[in-house]
């Protein structure tokens, strides 16, 4: 079966791997502060609750997204968080709480949360985008077994993400570098394949950026 690598390149845009011939794709700076600084894409505004950039990548099948990100500032509140929609069937080209049809998979770090649902302190949850304006929460994890890597010298490091969807089992592994041959996995759908023509990169309450 044909697997389709989606990457974080030059300029921290998502391109397909086909080649090198193929062009960065359409993308949107929606809502927050971004900027294109040497090869890193930034995210400079501490406060926006709903960051978000789209970037237009068809995707259908096996994907693997992978990146890395840098936290830049913002979590002296304690509250923070980013995350990728995959699978988004369109985008919204300003400020909105959801992504089309999608699916939002989020790290979060929030030391008094709003919701039950959310554990207090590390965690990381998975959102079904039904609409821009409405999403629901399909599963949550709390990761306070490893909040200690949130220390200052981690804070200042790439941390490299690696995230397999599977479009059509709707299977996801999500890899850490910490953990070689570890993954964590779950599904996601609702047993038909899965298409999509966007993915909407975002944060809250923090600035980061990423890159190869």
């Amino acid at each position: 079966m044909k697997k389709v690598i989606i990457l974080f390149a030059i300029l921290g845009l998502l391109v397909p791997m086909f080649g090198a011939d193929h062009a960065l794709p359409e993308y949107q700076f929606a809502q927050g502060d971004w900027k294109l600084l040497g090869d890193r894409l930034y995210q400079l505004d501490e406060d926006e609750p709903l960051a978000k950039v789209n970037i237009k990548v068809p995707q259908a099948g096996p994907m693997v997204y992978a990146f890395n990100v840098r936290y830049e500032g913002g979590g002296e509140d304690l509250h923070g968080g980013f995350g990728i929609h995959v699978f988004a069937d369109s985008a919204h080209p300003r400020k909105s709480w959801g992504s089309g049809k999608s699916y939002l998979l989020w790290l979060n770090y929030d030391a008094d949360p709003v919701s039950d649902d959310i554990p207090e302190g590390l965690s990381a949850q998975v959102y079904r985008s039904v609409s821009h304006t409405r999403m629901d929460l399909v599963r949550s994890v709390d990761l306070n077994d490893y909040a200690h890597l949130l220390n200052a010298e981690n804070l200042n490091s790439r941390v490299p993400v690696r995230i397999v969807v599977n479009g059509i089992s709707g299977q996801v592994r999500i890899y850490s570098d910490l953990y070689p041959g570890y993954y964590v996995y779950f599904y996601i759908g609702d047993g038909s394949p899965m298409k999509g023509d966007w993915v909407a990169l975002r944060t809250n309450g923090m600035a980061a950026s990423f890159g190869m």
